[in-house]
């Protein structure tokens, strides 16, 4: 069987962890977080307990893909501990609906983002047939994007390595902007509360799948573990480093808007970064935040599309989804097929551009159920592999994997009580796999392959 070759280095895998996770959210979600729980010491509260489960999920997927660096990550994980047809759900509902959703949502955003500059004022009118330009173009960036993939994985990990650095750079300028303003800015506003917050346990959690949607993503790069190289090393170092550089720069940006502005003014403000930096810098700093925006935006979108095509890729390679998946290029070595699948279901996504919004509510219902799978998987492997070598072994366990399981069924249960009716949806497509299962294997007993 070919194998898609080891060319990542650990520099390249903690910049898809924290290229991944760091997107449009950190500029967005203090609103939803102050609107929720309407204090600074809350916000704070939330941010640290959103950071320390993500932390404990990136602990407990440390030790998985040390031990079993191979590619696909949470598949692979879900089809040892567990067997086919749990691996088979998990890749159903990756590829059908979790990953090209995120994908739509993803180049959706970076046109919206950028059509806040006069320069492109020409994106919310039609293009043809009823298309808006904002969408003929998040479909060509979702291509182009996608034929770099194909080219070359390591130049494309490159690409990103240098977009999340950047990144990285431009969000401490942005709060360095902040905190030197002797003008606006004033430590008086972490002391501010919101009075019209929703509050206690719901407010609470309503905070914290903000947050912890602003953390999303840094399981992604587990998906890679079989193109990089001594991953028994750099796994660990790329899955726990990134979270807690993830969590500085958050907590930092954090701190930097609610420098310059009080907790009602937050509550209020659709993009209280950039309304903070128009503040302290007039419109040069708000669009410098939009310029933020844009670049962290791509830089996730690069990562998650390299990372995401990987899993129908390992599914195929196990016979368990159609076999053209499987098929790696002869002169890029890369996941080809895989990656054209992915593109079109984007862009069927895309095109639908009002319609997919419920989708991507039934991504992140999806997404949480197998990360609880999935850590679980530390018990099993502990239980009935004791003698496999783990170079990285979770801290605290069993305490931490099981902090964060009880995290991901708190927030599923949630979940259902919050939104019933998406809740109820994702449950029904991710069962609607079970069928297409045995139909995929009833077709593979009688043809000896899977076919499109």
């Amino acid at each position: 069987m070919l194998k898609l070759p080891r060319v990542l280095s650990t520099k390249n895998a903690m910049a898809i962890v924290v290229g991944i996770i760091i997107g449009s959210g950190i500029f967005l979600v203090p609103r939803e977080m102050m609107a929720a729980v309407g204090s600074s010491r809350m916000v704070y509260l939330v941010w640290i307990t959103g950071g320390l489960l993500s932390l404990f999920g990136a602990m407990s997927y440390a030790e998985l893909a040390a031990m079993k660096p191979r590619v696909g990550g949470e598949y692979a994980f879900l089809y040892d501990a567990y067997g086919p047809l749990t691996a088979f759900l998990y890749t159903w509902t990756w590829t059908t609906i979790a990953k090209p959703a995120s994908i739509a949502t993803i180049a959706a955003g970076l046109l919206r983002v950028l059509g806040t500059f006069s320069a492109f004022s020409f994106l919310g009118t039609e293009a043809i047939a009823h298309l808006l330009w904002s969408q003929v173009l998040a479909i060509a960036a979702t291509w182009l994007i996608t034929g770099l993939n194909i080219v070359s994985t390591l130049e494309s990990a490159n690409v990103q390595t240098v977009l999340t650095w950047l990144k990285v750079l431009m969000i401490v300028v942005i709060a360095g902007f902040c905190f030197t303003s002797l003008r606006h800015g004033s430590w008086h506003n972490f002391t501010t509360s919101f009075s019209g917050a929703r509050g206690g346990i719901a407010g609470f959690m309503v905070a914290l799948i903000a947050a912890l949607w602003a953390y999303d993503g840094w399981s992604d790069v587990s998906q890679m573990a079989g193109e990089v190289k001594e991953p028994q090393r750099a796994m660990p170092i790329a899955l726990v480093g990134g979270v807690a550089i993830v969590g500085g720069l958050y907590m930092l940006t954090n701190a930097a808007i609610q420098y310059v502005l009080p907790a009602g003014v937050i509550a209020a403000a659709d993009r209280p970064a950039a309304d903070a930096l128009r503040l302290v810098a007039g419109n040069a700093g708000a669009a410098l935040v939009s310029i933020g925006m844009a670049v962290s935006i791509c830089a996730t979108f690069v990562g998650s599309s390299l990372s995401g095509a990987r899993v129908p890729f390992a599914a195929a390679q196990d016979r368990l989804f159609p076999s053209p998946l499987a098929k790696i290029h002869p002169r890029f070595h890369t996941p080809w097929v895989s990656l054209l699948m992915q593109a079109v279901l984007s862009t069927l996504l895309l095109l639908a551009i009002g319609k997919f919004q419920a989708l991507f509510s039934l991504a992140i219902f999806s997404e949480w159920l197998f990360y609880a799978l999935t850590t679980a998987t530390v018990f099993v492997f502990r239980a009935r592999e004791p003698e496999t070598p783990r170079p990285y072994r979770v801290s605290g366990y069993p305490v931490v994997p099981a902090l964060f399981m009880l995290a991901a069924l708190a927030l599923l249960v949630f979940s259902f009580i919050d939104q019933p009716r998406n809740s109820l949806i994702g449950a029904a497509v991710i069962l609607a796999g079970i069928p297409v299962h045995y139909l995929f294997q009833r077709r593979q007993k009688t043809t000896g392959t899977i076919e499109m």
